[in-house]
């Protein structure tokens, strides 16, 4: 992913300079701190608190949002599979093992750039909806604080030498794009998942369909790890809703900042909330890494395992050779590829059951213990 070429050249140039003229252990550590603050694990420790202090709608759209930003912008790196800056000679900043994680990707876009251009607007547009808000000056300030942080994330993503400014731009624009039509869909959406019908069926017909329509890069890349995982996000928050919304996450539920939900109380709803959604997701990876390769040889799909399962991780088992024309196998167009990776659909469910369990468990477990 670091072969030299025309493009690959003129984008590592321009990293360099800024490199070269800014270098300070300050910088290192301010934009280390906010790429940390806007990456993946970050929205995914933080979506929870916000189902849980009350803005259910504000959390479930903002879950939805990231999963679409994560697909589009993740397929798009897939599929142009344009290398990041060369390190060396740029020097690469990786103060965390996401980050590190995070430099084995492709370059364009950048997805922290794209993430939180259509996030903090969201959310922003989110405020600017309450009548106490709507002045001029709280929305001057609103624009002006959103503005700081993309162009922060973006000069960060340059200087810690994750991305180049072609890479930024793209994630710039790609996320102008995404965030008005998110904004002009997000009612019809929220109307759906609330009260509409089939919808759990949907949803799981549409993230099977999203699993198979990612793009194959030239490489492989952590990317389509990112994708699955809040795939399955998304889908156990749609489930969860579905069945607890009246119950729940209405909006005449206690907010935060009330007598009817104090800080104590939500501080007890975290303690309680966070082991209980780390438990489910242990005991959902550790279900789906038993039921999911009898089921795969059930129906004759051949099946390997890159990591979470070590006696799967070669080329499959020998049994598949005599399975390639099953049924399920041609349908689903397996005969185009040896074997599966069933690490794809473990990940999706244990990350299923996680968000299920933020928003149908835990708030079961809330209301029997008065919190």
């Amino acid at each position: 992913m670091s072969s030299p070429g025309p493009l690959s050249s003129f984008r590592s140039r321009l990293v360099w300079c800024v490199l070269q003229k800014y270098q300070h252990g300050f910088l290192d550590a301010l934009f280390s701190g906010l790429s940390c603050v806007v990456s993946v694990p970050f929205y995914t420790a933080f979506l929870p608190l916000l189902f849980w202090s009350g803005h259910g709608r504000l959390a479930r759209q903002m879950t939805l949002l990231i999963a679409f930003c994560d697909y589009v912008g993740n397929s798009i790196k897939d599929s142009v599979s344009a290398p990041r800056p060369s390190s060396p000679p740029v020097r690469r900043v990786t103060a965390t093992k996401d980050e590190e994680d995070n430099a084995l990707e492709y370059g364009v876009p950048s997805s922290h750039t794209l993430n939180t251009v259509c996030l903090s607007g969201y959310l922003l547009h989110y405020v600017l909806s309450y009548p106490q808000y709507e002045d001029g000056s709280m929305k001057f300030v609103g624009v002006a604080l959103v503005c700081l942080l993309v162009g922060l994330i973006g000069l960060g993503r340059i200087y810690l030498g994750m991305h180049s400014l072609v890479d930024v731009i793209g994630g710039l624009a790609i996320g102008l794009v995404i965030l008005p039509f998110w904004i002009t869909v997000h009612e019809y959406v929220d109307i759906f998942i609330v009260s509409g019908q089939n919808v759990t069926s949907f949803w799981a017909a549409l993230s099977f369909l999203l699993l198979f329509a990612y793009p194959t890069p030239e490489l492989p890349t952590p990317s389509i790890e990112y994708h699955t995982a809040f795939n399955g996000v998304a889908f156990g928050i749609v489930a969860g809703i579905q069945q607890t919304y009246h119950q729940f996450h209405h909006e005449a539920v206690p907010r935060i900042f009330t007598p009817q939900l104090t800080i104590l109380t939500f501080v007890g709803r975290m303690l309680l909330g966070i082991p209980t959604i780390l438990l489910v997701k242990l005991c959902s990876k550790a279900l789906a890494k038993w039921i999911l390769p009898v089921v795969s040889n059930t129906l004759g799909i051949p099946i390997k395992s890159s990591g979470y399962i070590p006696n799967l991780n070669g080329n499959g088992k020998k049994s598949d050779e005599i399975k390639q024309s099953g049924f399920i196998q041609k349908l689903f167009f397996f005969s185009q590829q040896s074997t599966f990776d069933v690490d794809t659909g473990i990940r999706f469910f244990q990350y299923a059951g996680l968000a299920w369990s933020v928003v149908d468990l835990v708030p079961s477990l809330f209301s029997q213990v008065s919190l």
